[in-house]
């Protein structure tokens, strides 16, 4: 059998052979991603917030706000920054990451089910609000006796 013949025979059983399903990536490899992508944020967070810090006051960032030499303004100011910027680093690195497996998959992660639709209408209702229930008023009563609190109409 000539090479042109083998090869044809290979590709015509490549044809033949059931198309396979494109695998989703596992749960311990998006667990693995997932928190590595924390941890490295966690480490970009410090940095960043103090380069800001050093940025916005021209001296390091304090290192322990309960010492009494720290101003309490200074400490509460370094808390804020320190807080913010650290949680929009790990907000942008994770949804990085979510963004990366998605596109590398074509499937969310697992665990992360996909958000509801929501029409231009209902933008701000939410769609498990319960609608109040029509009350009706009290009967009237035929005798215009008061009823005292004691006896209560017994």
């Amino acid at each position: 059998m000539s090479k042109k013949a083998r090869s044809k025979k290979a590709k015509n059983q490549l044809a033949d052979a059931p198309a396979a399903k494109p695998t989703v990536g596992g749960k311990g490899a998006w667990r693995l991603m997932d928190r590595g992508s924390t941890i490295a944020a966690g480490i970009l967070a410090q940095r960043v917030a103090a380069t800001v810090w050093r940025a916005a006051t021209g001296r390091k960032p304090p290192v322990n706000g309960r010492h009494p030499d720290v101003r309490t303004g200074e400490a509460v100011a370094w808390a804020v920054v320190g807080g913010g910027l650290a949680e929009l680093v790990k907000v942008a690195v994770r949804r990085g990451t979510s963004t990366y497996w998605v596109k590398s998959t074509g499937h969310l992660p697992p665990g992360m089910k996909p958000l509801p639709p929501q029409t231009p209408g209902n933008v701000t209702q939410p769609t498990n609000k319960k609608e109040p229930v029509p009350t009706e008023p009290a009967p009237m009563r035929a005798s215009a006796k008061k009823i005292s609190r004691r006896n209560r109409g017994r």
